[in-house]
């Protein structure tokens, strides 16, 4: 049995999906309101915040793959975090289950230094510190010998379906939609961008590794990174419209959290765009030579089919 911890968002589907594909069809999703992706699913409705629940979900599973997440909501980042990761610690040591632990950057320094799995935590801001410190508690657990489990870290998400992130909202969804594109201030820096089918297919590979456990993994994305001047452009070529976009400066987005609270909590990320954004995963391409990483042609493809086919 392999249970997904968080299963109702673009990744845990994808994740479900990649499983029965290569590896189980016994796969429990669990959620608050958790829905079958493959039909023998099992489904099991828990909050993850209580410590009882979490175990129960757990119970019988031999790997345990924690894809949750939570509004951009700093203050329930800094309430909310600690806990489900402590509880789910606990549920994965009670039960002798190996845990797979998907994981973001925002724990890393805002600046163009390469990343690696070697990069200090260098946080700037409170969801950056929370990151951090969840990551060091199963970092903790692990150099401890009470769980056995490995991080697998993605940078920003570009993708299909129900992909929420910076990207797709103000990109993808308003090139689509035949509107400009927004780019927050430059379009002229690299952007390390994940395929989200790839982040889930590679973290079901490692999960299913053995030698993989007790390590921290970067998730693949494709080395030939554009500007977002040049991803905007590919993408209008692909989706047919007009390539139009504009450049959001700091002093807009500033004015903008005045009144939008959701845009007010995303500031402290506004740092990585000021500057290019090298995501390096060679450790996984050199451990999985044969994954194929899904090409910025091939992936907004994908996408401009699915929006044809809706």
């Amino acid at each position: 049995m392999q249970v997904i911890l968080g299963a109702s968002g673009q990744i845990g589907r994808e994740l479900a999906a990649q499983l029965k594909r290569d590896f189980t069809s016994e796969i429990r999703l669990v959620s608050r309101q958790p829905k079958k992706v493959n039909e023998t699913d099992q489904l099991f409705r828990a909050d993850l915040l209580d410590a009882t629940q979490a175990r129960q979900a757990v119970e019988g599973a031999q790997i345990a793959y924690l894809t949750a997440g939570l509004p951009m909501d700093t203050q329930l980042w800094v309430d909310q975090w600690p806990t489900l990761m402590r509880n789910v610690i606990e549920a994965c040591a009670a039960h002798g289950t190996k845990l797979v632990f998907f994981d973001n950057t925002y724990m890393y320094p805002q600046t163009a230094a390469p990343q690696t799995e070697e990069t200090d935590f260098l946080p700037y801001g409170e969801k950056g510190r929370v990151r951090a410190a969840i990551a060091r508690d199963l970092l903790g657990a692990m150099a401890e010998g009470r769980v056995q489990a490995m991080i697998c870290r993605a940078p920003e998400f570009y993708g299909p379906g129900k992909t929420q992130s910076i990207t797709n909202s103000t990109v993808l969804e308003n090139l689509l939609a035949g509107k400009s594109a927004r780019v927050f201030l430059r379009d002229d820096t690299l952007r390390s961008l994940i395929y989200t089918p790839d982040a889930s297919r590679a973290m079901a590979r490692l999960g299913n590794t053995p030698d993989a456990y007790g390590q921290t993994w970067h998730l693949p994305c494709d080395d030939n990174r554009l500007t977002y001047r040049q991803f905007v452009h590919l993408a209008a070529e692909i989706f047919d419209v007009k390539a139009d976009y504009k450049v959001v400066k700091r002093w807009q987005l500033r004015l903008a959290g005045v009144f939008n609270r959701t845009i007010r909590d995303a500031a402290e990320l506004l740092p990585r765009y000021a500057v290019d954004n090298i995501f390096v995963s060679d450790k996984f391409k050199s451990r999985f030579p044969d994954f194929n990483v899904t090409t910025f042609q091939q992936g907004l493809t994908v996408i401009r089919d699915e929006k044809a086919g809706a």
